[in-house]
């Protein structure tokens, strides 16, 4: 019953993304990209970059695209299927929370704590409304498969100490998104705090899982180095880094903590975009708002240290798994290609269901049956509510214009809707509006060139196209993706003008 109120929970507030087409990313990734277009894709997606090698080359991950392969083939290309699918993977994820959840506090499956904090913890991730941007949106794919895979591996290892089988899920996480390379450090996380409710593996035991992991690790390396060698990569960094020194980087990145703080805890203002000017770089620890971000990391720190002292390994491993999973995304270590993003927080979200879970388990009968009503009914309500946004390109366009007005991404995103309308003139406007907030991605004045060259304007496309590589040196690679949404909308003449520019 646990587990059939926990899918149910995953999948009822998610049933308007079934109703839903390609938005973003998904149009590269996806529907302009022939690999993914036949079932030959299922196996050439293993030997190819996650972005088309006109855009860049960018990334392995091959099982997602194996996946958008065989989807398509299935349903031509109808949406629907793809999205089906995210909401089963999303379901499958929250099954496995509680899983680890009961198998954290009662390790033989059965007593009322142990299913108590299970069912909070997996209804809580369940209907989290912080997962729309990767479940509604299809190529969140890789964050659900991700984290599927790095549950899987903490309780193969964790739980039923197995080294293949951990071995096994790690190798499919890589497959899935990079991110899961943090399973190690939440199974030495789990060894650390577990005992005595988890036992921990004796030495050789535990050198023989550092052995898998060192095998796994490095064979993906190898693999993944040899694919995406032979392709012209762009270096993936937030425009609000861009011309910025690492110190203030990463006083920007601690800053940060205060969103992230609020989208686990409490998420009723959710954004499809953290650009500039919406959230702009901190210079100062002066700054109110590197004081705010500090704050946060120190009540996180304050509840790691009274979960370790009150003995409650369950939320101290949940708080632990939070900061493991969310340091490669967080800016800190070093600069990614967002500053924020929620999706990027879907994996980090699986420690907080368990520390929450945990800690609401311990509330008295009647008072945690009210709030687990409030926090089921409130969490799918917001979560339903969200998911239209991520319908098509214009519904999301339009709610970063809505929730972000002060980012320059809506206008730039209006742009492109303009001009798959035809409507050059209002696109150049809008990159125009754009470049007046934030005039540091070079993006925009390739975007603008296009734009000109429709017009008929090649001398202010130059002009906009020098602007653009003063900025860059992979200005190659932006002009490719602009040539291919020309190409796109059936602009073979700008397409071919546009690539005529590269030097």
């Amino acid at each position: 019953m646990l587990y059939i109120v926990v899918a149910l929970a995953a999948l009822l507030p998610y049933i308007p993304a079934l109703w839903n087409g390609f938005a973003m990313d998904d149009l590269y990734i996806i529907v302009w990209n022939p690999l993914v277009h036949s079932l030959h894709g299922v196996w050439s997606a293993f030997g190819g970059p996650y972005w088309p090698p006109d855009l860049g080359g960018q990334m392995y991950r091959p099982l997602p695209l194996a996946s958008f392969a065989l989807d398509w083939t299935l349903a031509s290309g109808h949406p629907m299927l793809f999205h089906a699918i995210n909401l089963i993977w999303h379901a499958g994820v929250s099954l496995t929370v509680a899983k680890l959840a009961l198998s954290f506090s009662s390790p033989d499956g059965r007593g009322d704590q142990g299913v108590r904090t299970a069912l909070v913890a997996g209804l809580i991730f369940a209907v989290h409304p912080l997962h729309v941007e990767a479940v509604a949106n299809v190529i969140g794919l890789g964050e659900l498969m991700a984290a599927a895979a790095v549950c899987l591996a903490v309780y193969a290892a964790v739980i039923r100490q197995n080294v293949l089988w951990s071995g096994v899920a790690l190798l499919l996480g890589l497959l899935s998104k990079e991110n899961a390379i943090v399973a190690p450090a939440l199974i030495i996380w789990a060894w650390i705090v577990g005992p005595p409710l988890v036992p921990r593996p004796d030495r050789r035991r535990i050198a023989a899982f550092a052995a898998s992991w060192v095998l796994v690790a490095g064979a993906f390396l190898v693999v993944r180095g040899i694919v995406l060698h032979p392709y012209e990569r762009l270096n993936a960094t937030a425009p609000i880094f861009l011309g910025e020194n690492a110190l203030a980087a990463r006083f920007t990145a601690l800053a940060a903590l205060r969103d992230v703080f609020r989208l686990l805890v409490f998420p009723l203002t959710l954004r499809v975009d953290y650009s500039p000017g919406e959230r702009t770089i901190v210079h100062s620890l002066l700054d109110a708002r590197f004081a705010v971000g500090f704050l946060c990391l120190a009540v996180w720190g304050g509840l790691l240290v009274l979960a370790w002292r009150r003995k409650r390994p369950i939320e101290l491993f949940g708080l632990g798994w939070i900061a493991i999973a969310f340091l490669p995304v967080s800016n800190l270590l070093f600069s990614t290609g967002v500053l924020i993003a929620e999706r990027t927080l879907y994996l980090p979200s699986v420690g907080f269901a368990l520390a929450a879970g945990a800690a609401l388990a311990r509330l008295p009968g009647a008072r945690h049956r009210i709030v687990l009503a409030l926090i089921l009914v409130a969490g799918a309500i917001r979560t339903a509510l969200r998911t239209p946004v991520w319908h098509d390109d214009y519904a999301v366009t339009q709610s970063i214009l809505t929730d972000s007005p002060d980012s320059y991404r809506g206008p730039a995103r209006m742009a492109a809707i303009y001009q798959s309308h035809r409507q050059p003139a209002q696109a150049l406007r809008a990159l125009q509006e754009a470049s007046k907030i934030y005039d540091r991605d070079p993006t925009l004045f390739v975007a603008a060139a296009d734009a000109a060259i429709t017009l008929g304007r090649p001398r202010l496309a130059d002009t906009l196209l020098m602007q653009a590589e003063q900025m860059c040196h992979e200005c190659p690679g932006y002009l490719r993706t602009q040539a291919l949404a020309a190409r796109t909308r059936g602009d073979a003449a700008v397409a071919d003008s546009l690539l005529a520019r590269i030097r």
